[in-house]
């Protein structure tokens, strides 16, 4: 029998949206900066992006492709409240699909070795995780942690009462994503003395025997008091032959108790102990924080927040995550921004950061919180625990309109709300291009190589002029002209007689290329078209939920959410 492999499908799988990549505005009055520097190493380059987080993601592709360290999503959980007139199938294959686009290009932007972070509940935990499967490969899975976001039982609860969220880890290449160790405090020290004042400091020990067979770990042992101790206990040996025994007892690293006359242990120093403690896949309240806890964070710096943000998540919380993913001035992305607290966190912890929100809290909840955060004003949250005093900036930007619009005759022109500048800026990202306008090179808007430029203009260009630019660029390098119109010439004319040029015509270039004018791509379900429905198939198939089951296949012809297994 041929291997099997599980894969999930739902209806409009299928289909993937033509996205624009949009270029990005700054808004100056809206961006905000630190009045000084309060540390040498202040970060002032953040981005805050206002707009549909599918095309922010495609809008940072050209620029950020694997240059971000860590991820952390925190999105919507699809528990049916955006999704009032539609049925729990046709909701579910609408919620994997979104969530399918935006992790491809999440998986893009991360480094070879940086990691995807994602909070769900179990309501679609599991589905999520099979999609992620598909996206990053089943074997670049890390883990899933549990998070106690309640640490009380909901007295109300129909049948168990919902405790904890899961975060499920992926890594982009696991075999070059190295995690972290969490900072050890005093907890972690408690165990340490030095009872016999070792000059190597605080010590612990630990049993010398163990149940592992070893060949060499059977012997007697006398101890300093010349007590005569036959062998380990019955059924264990000792962890070290007895050369080596003799060797850590010579370097003081048995302990024996006070009189001398216990059973041998060794000791451990705290000086030579990991730095660090191995995270576990168990975060508990006490430790990483709740959900009620991040909920009086955000209305501590902005009081109107109580009836917006329903569930959201500490700072300890995200603190955890960028402890085990990144280091100093790492970039860090979060493209469901919600009440901005990854990064308030990821700036205190002084790692870059990039946040994208579509909604009007992004203006009135977002902002203030960050600017609190710039100005050393937020005392709460991991405030205290890193000595956050204030500091950096950020960058507000929107998304550009979209490029080509319909004119009053139906015709597809350049949205005239771009002006020169955007509309080089636009093309040079539709064609691949860096865009970098020359100060001395009029004709040279960007590069994508050393000999290879691009030159953005809507005027209509003459044979003479084409000439007089094919003189300039030089036989060595290369031209790409994106114009209104040439005339004089055929483009297949034009080709023979300038070879370092190459000639396009706006919009005509782009037409085919985007779905144009569509500016929501949200789990705003009204504005999203199904495709139709997926032929039969007669591959066994375990049908989610919302799916009606006969005779062993789901009848339901809009079955949404299937395992199907086919042969590889």
């Amino acid at each position: 029998m041929g291997k099997q492999k599980l894969e999930l499908t739902w209806i409009g799988k299928e289909k993937r949206p033509k996205l624009e990549p949009r270029i990005l505005l700054e808004d100056p009055a809206r961006s905000y900066h630190a009045a000084q520097r309060v540390r040498e190493n202040d970060i002032f380059d953040n981005r805050l992006i206002f707009g549909d987080n599918l095309l922010a993601l495609k809008a940072l592709e050209a620029e950020f492709t694997g240059k971000v360290k860590c991820v952390f999503i925190d999105p919507p959980y699809n528990t049916g409240s955006a999704f009032t007139h539609y049925d729990d199938g046709l909701e579910h294959s609408i919620w994997l699909g979104l969530m399918r686009d935006r992790l491809e290009i999440i998986r893009r932007l991360l480094s070879e070795d940086g990691s995807l972070w994602i909070t769900i509940d179990d309501n679609e935990a599991h589905y999520l995780k099979v999609l992620c499967d598909e996206v990053f490969g089943r074997a670049n899975f890390v883990a899933n942690v549990l998070w106690q976001k309640r640490f009380a039982p909901n007295s109300t609860a129909q049948y168990i009462s919902d405790s904890h969220d899961h975060i499920l880890l992926y890594a982009k290449e696991k075999a070059r994503w190295k995690r972290k160790l969490l900072p050890r405090d005093d907890k972690h020290n408690q165990g340490y003395k030095n009872p016999d004042n070792d000059p190597r400091g605080l010590w612990t020990s630990g049993d010398m025997s163990a149940r592992n067979s070893y060949s060499a770990g059977i012997y007697p042992i006398t101890s300093p008091s010349g007590r005569i101790i036959s062998g380990p206990p019955k059924g264990m040996f000792w962890r070290v032959s007895f050369e080596k025994f003799r060797e850590l007892d010579k370097d003081g690293r048995i302990w024996w108790g006070k009189n001398g006359d216990n059973v041998p242990r060794i000791k451990r120093f705290l000086s030579e102990v990991m730095e660090g403690i191995v995270p576990q896949s168990i975060w508990l309240h006490d430790e990483v924080g709740h959900t009620q806890e991040a909920k009086k964070e955000v209305m501590a710096v902005v009081p109107s927040a109580e009836d917006v943000f329903q569930t959201p998540k500490p700072e300890r919380l995200i603190r955890r995550v960028l402890e085990l993913a990144t280091s100093p001035n790492d970039l860090v992305l979060d493209s469901f921004a919600g009440s901005g607290t990854t990064g308030a966190v990821a700036h205190k912890m002084g790692r870059r950061w990039i946040m994208v929100e579509l909604g009007e809290h992004c203006h009135t909840h977002i902002i203030p919180r960050l600017q609190k955060v710039i100005d050393g004003a937020d005392p709460g949250g991991i405030t205290g625990a890193v000595n956050w005093q204030g500091g950096g900036g950020f960058r507000y930007y929107r998304l550009a309109p979209s490029l080509v619009v319909n004119d009053r005759w139906g015709n597809s022109v350049i949205n005239p709300e771009y002006d020169a500048a955007q509309l080089a800026e636009a093309l040079c990202k539709l064609e691949g291009f860096s865009y970098a306008p020359s100060e001395t090179r009029w004709w040279q808007h960007g590069h994508s190589s050393e000999r290879d430029f691009i030159y953005v203009t809507t005027q209509n260009l003459s044979a003479e002029q084409l000439q007089a630019l094919s003189d300039e660029v030089g036989g060595e390098q290369s031209l790409l002209i994106c114009c209104a119109a040439f005339h004089g010439v055929t483009a297949a004319r034009a080709a023979e007689r300038w070879p370092n040029l190459t000639l396009k015509k706006i919009p005509k270039m782009v037409l085919a290329r985007c779905e144009w004018g569509h500016d929501d791509y949200s789990l705003n379900v009204a504005n999203l078209p199904m495709a139709a429905s997926p032929e039969p198939t007669d591959a066994p198939a375990v049908p989610c939920r919302g799916a009606k089951v006969h005779g062993g296949k789901a009848a339901d012809s809009r079955q949404s959410g299937l395992f199907q297994e086919g042969e590889v």
